[in-house]
């Protein structure tokens, strides 16, 4: 296991953390389902290898509702049964903007498309805040080597 490098940053610079619970909340009063958050939290957190995120969305999954089964299959959504049509097009569109980089066009018109068919405008502006938020949180986790359970 690797030595955290220094606290988390959000925490040593004065009011980083409570704008980004801020935003957190906003995006929690936004009317999406929570477990969908959560499992978009998770899924994001996991391909960002980000151990003490991946640790609090499974746990904030549960909590909200998620089934073992999808807590545990989440990495694997394409291929299990245990995701709705409005999940599935969530979890694709968290795989896409936290892989912006790994294609031409990061966020294909398929991937949005299937979106904007579950979502209204709302709902996916705070979809694509709860996944840039994730991504931010992962990336000043995994940099420091923020270590899960402490």
């Amino acid at each position: 296991m690797a030595t955290e490098r220094m606290p988390n940053p959000a925490v040593l610079v004065p009011g980083a953390m409570a704008a980004l619970a801020a935003v957190d909340e906003a995006v929690a009063g936004a009317g999406l389902d929570a477990k969908l958050l959560a499992l978009t939290h998770l899924r994001a957190s996991q391909i960002n290898g980000s151990g003490p995120c991946v640790t609090g969305g499974a746990h904030q999954a549960h909590q909200h509702g998620a089934t073992a089964d999808q807590v545990h299959a989440v990495a694997a959504w394409r291929e299990t049964p245990y995701f709705g049509d409005d999940e599935r097009a969530a979890l694709a569109l968290t795989e896409a903007v936290t892989r912006l980089a790994d294609r031409p066009d990061p966020v294909p018109d398929q991937v949005w498309d299937m979106a904007a068919k579950h979502f209204d405008q709302k709902e996916l502006a705070a979809l694509l805040l709860n996944i840039a938020i994730t991504n931010a949180v992962n990336r000043l986790s995994t940099s420091t080597r923020q270590q899960a359970g402490e």
